[in-house]
């Protein structure tokens, strides 16, 4: 067997972006992956402009106010946003609203809760500093500046400031089709009677709904038969549309386990045992010339393979220039005093006393786990956990996405 790290650095070593490309629509671009730099044509703010609603002043007309030697100034502009005003007359100040350019001449803005008004004119009792409430133009972004990067994710920020210099459609790679299957005649679809010996298909709504949060185009080629022929057919069927081949079950080396021979049929196995628990059978290799994986069976072992073998190359195949997920280093308020041979991702959740509890039952089967957690600690292999240890982290929320 192999470790997890040599098995993640084989996939990644073999995953290829897909070429594809299309040009869509900025406002529908949430989680697509950016083929191609957005540079800004524009300084953004355009303009020196007004971070309150108040008043443009020159700075130097209210050097000497106070509350004993207040300045009055009489209002010469209005200037609301989306305007601009003329240059700012000689003693005077221009009412400006959030957003409106700052007029030639005045250097400041004083808030309109700093100031009161008396018979037309508007009263200061404070100097105001030069540059007070003014936004200068190019202080968010500069005409030329790349504001998003090829393999980048377009999360709702990142659109907002690709919105921001004007670029009303981007450029991004095509959804990865990703053709998939599960193995076992004893699955059964939810809804339909359970008959003896069989057992619900939990690993098909898993995958799916993980698959569409790295926004994959699933081609689901639902339950296929423990036989060799059945193996073969999906393994062609899916070659024919997919750009990644993607098995759940059939993954040991038992008389009914069909995945191996049927991929060494038609192409390659490349990996095949990881050291790796939950998880030991994962496989990378070659159908037809496309990219395969074989999850394992288990419900557990397939969850979790996926998020940390499968995810990462999915991501690399999307175009995706950083595909990992940082640990966080949390305290563990549990422990694991019994060593095991291969590395553990263990189940857990964090508590309300800042620790990270674990689920009692790490069993391979029970799916309960999974639900329960909200994400996974990485132990070493022979590694053991003593409470107040800190411990590698991994959340959920940070796994289940592409951003």
């Amino acid at each position: 067997m192999i470790t997890y790290n040599e098995a993640l650095e084989i996939m990644l070593g073999r995953a290829r972006p897909v070429v594809r490309t299309e040009t869509v629509p900025t406002l529908y671009a949430e989680g697509r992956v950016l083929a191609r730099d957005v540079v800004s044509s524009i300084n953004v703010p355009g303009w020196d402009n007004s971070q309150m609603d108040g008043y443009a002043v020159r700075s130097a007309d209210l050097s000497g106010a106070s509350a004993e030697h207040p300045v009055r100034l009489p209002v010469s502009a209005r200037i609301p946003a989306g305007s601009r005003g003329g240059p700012l007359a000689a003693g005077s100040c221009a009412r400006i609203f959030t957003g409106a350019p700052i007029p030639e001449g005045a250097d400041a803005v004083v808030a309109q809760e700093d100031v009161r008004t008396e018979d037309g004119a508007v009263v200061f009792t404070a100097p105001a500093a030069p540059g007070a409430w003014v936004r200068r133009a190019a202080s968010d972004v500069a005409a030329g500046a790349t504001v998003a990067r090829a393999g980048e994710a377009l999360t709702p920020a990142r659109l907002g400031l690709i919105a921001s210099v004007g670029a009303g459609y981007v450029t991004v790679y095509n959804h990865l089709r990703v053709g998939v299957f599960f193995s076992g005649s004893e699955l059964v679809a939810p809804g339909e009677p359970l008959g003896e010996g069989g057992i619900y298909n939990s690993n098909r709504y898993t995958i799916r709904a993980l698959l569409q949060r790295l926004g994959c185009e699933a081609f689901d080629l639902g339950t296929v038969p423990d036989s060799l022929e059945a193996t073969v057919n999906a393994l062609e069927s899916a070659a024919r549309t997919a750009d990644l081949i993607i098995s759940s079950g059939g993954m040991s080396v038992g008389e009914e386990d069909h995945i191996k021979p049927a991929v060494e049929k038609l192409g390659r196995i490349e990996m095949w045992r990881v050291a790796l628990k939950p998880g030991k059978p994962v496989a990378l290799g070659e159908v037809c010339g496309k990219p395969f994986i074989g999850l394992p069976g288990n419900p557990v072992s397939s969850f979790v393979t996926f998020l940390m073998l499968a995810r990462p190359y999915i991501l690399k195949c999307q175009g995706r220039g950083d595909v990992h997920v940082r640990p966080m280093m949390m305290r563990a308020d549990f422990e694991r005093t019994k060593p095991c041979s291969r590395e553990e991702f263990v189940r857990v959740r964090r508590n309300d006393a800042g620790g990270l509890d674990i689920y009692p039952t790490q069993n391979s089967q029970v799916l309960t786990s999974c639900a329960w957690a909200d994400g996974l600690v990485d132990i070493p292999a022979g590694g053991l956990v003593k409470k107040g240890d800190l411990v590698r982290y991994y959340p959920f929320g940070d796994l289940f996405q592409c951003k």
